[in-house]
């Protein structure tokens, strides 16, 4: 009986900690996507292939 007089508030306070960091990543914005960066991740060096392509044409069209 002891032993409840501990164990009541800690869970208490231990569930009002799960409660605000929880209530901290819906306000900061972590949850919104979910999806995006997954897909994000194969799709990121498109454009970037299609620049580094065109200034290798250009340089090869005027050498210096």
């Amino acid at each position: 009986m002891e032993s409840l007089y501990l164990l009541i508030p800690l869970s208490i306070v231990i569930a009002f900690v799960i409660g605000f960091v929880f209530w901290w990543t819906i306000r900061s914005g972590q949850l919104d996507d979910l999806e995006g960066p997954s897909w994000r991740i194969l799709h990121d060096n498109d454009n970037y292939d299609s620049k580094e392509a065109d200034s290798s044409e250009e340089k090869q069209k005027f050498p210096d």
